[in-house]
């Protein structure tokens, strides 16, 4: 067309490699929200916020987003412009023409054997299966869109600037809505609430499923029988030990009517056992106590056999 310019054919390359690359650092951006939330709503002690990570992760952020853009255009290259090419085949030899709705099918087609190879590998259920399918085949079909608009010849051209800056507002936007839906779900009450049980509901009988049981009574009394106890005085891995014995054991704060956490005092034991967190359901309680550094994640759980 007179009066236009015809962009070069590295220009729209570049176009394409920048607007996916904003699309997929805003998608990773609202998957990390949403992988929150869904922590969120996991069973288990939350585990403390490191005030230096946090720094770090502030020092560190503007290499992450350049690794994400990097990450961003090779996938662009090796997954975005092939699927684009096979939805325009697909079009043109079952319905004689491209259409946008050949992207999500392609990709959807093409998501599908990996996805379904890591549920097999990971014994994923079948819903957390489905899940993870359509997740992947959004998180490319959005790029995938993008870069269809870019390159459709009977549009105007965008420069990479443009749509940079296009895809940057609108994933500033969506980023900004899944993190106040986030905090709205999360003030509703979707996230996880341990049990509200009181001493005779807490009492019973828990096993860590090796061997180890600790039992509780509901006048206080406690029975270890082979419980795990860990010493960290050595460097390395922590030494376990075999803790049997009787003692006692308190129901968390005085001031409450619930049992929050189970602290547990056995004078047999080699090194005490103390701070086990009440988590689970109210049908079926489990006892958390952290192992080694807070920060790790790591407990020693025990289920509640009888």
């Amino acid at each position: 067309m007179a009066g236009q310019r015809q962009a070069h054919p590295n220009e729209r390359f570049g176009a394409v490699v920048t607007a996916c690359a904003t699309v997929l650092f805003a998608e990773a951006v609202i998957g990390l929200i949403a992988a929150f939330v869904w922590g969120q709503t996991q069973e288990g002690p939350l585990t403390p916020i490191n005030p230096m990570s946090l720094f770090l992760l502030v020092i560190a952020a503007p290499f992450l987003v350049a690794a994400a853009y990097v990450f961003g255009a090779i996938l662009t290259v090796t997954a975005v412009t092939p699927l684009l090419r096979t939805a325009a085949w697909l079009g043109r030899r079952f319905s004689g023409r491209e259409a946008w709705w050949w992207v999500p099918a392609a990709t959807a087609a093409a998501t599908a054997p990996p996805v379904l190879a890591g549920a097999i590998l990971t014994d994923t259920g079948p819903l957390a299966g489905l899940a993870g399918w359509l997740a992947a085949t959004a998180a490319l079909t959005a790029p995938a869109l993008v870069a269809r608009r870019l390159l459709l010849p009977n549009r105007p051209r965008l420069s990479g600037r443009a749509m940079f800056w296009r895809a940057a507002m609108f994933g500033t936007l969506a980023s900004v809505s899944a993190f106040t839906l986030a905090g709205i779900a999360l003030s509703a009450g979707i996230g996880y609430e341990p049990p509200l049980l009181n001493a005779e509901q807490a009492a019973g009988t828990y096993s860590d499923g090796r061997g180890g049981t600790l039992t509780l009574t509901a006048d206080g009394r406690v029975t270890a029988s082979r419980l795990h106890t860990f010493d960290f005085s050595s460097p390395g891995e922590p030494l376990v030990r075999e803790c049997s014995g009787i003692g006692v054991w308190n129901p968390g704060p005085a001031d409450s009517p619930y049992v929050r956490q189970v602290d547990v005092s056995v004078d047999a034991c080699p090194v005490d056992i103390d701070g086990f967190d009440v988590h689970g359901t109210r049908e079926a309680p489990k006892l958390y106590a952290t192992v080694g550094d807070p920060d790790a994640g790591e407990f020693y759980i025990l289920r509640r056999a009888y």
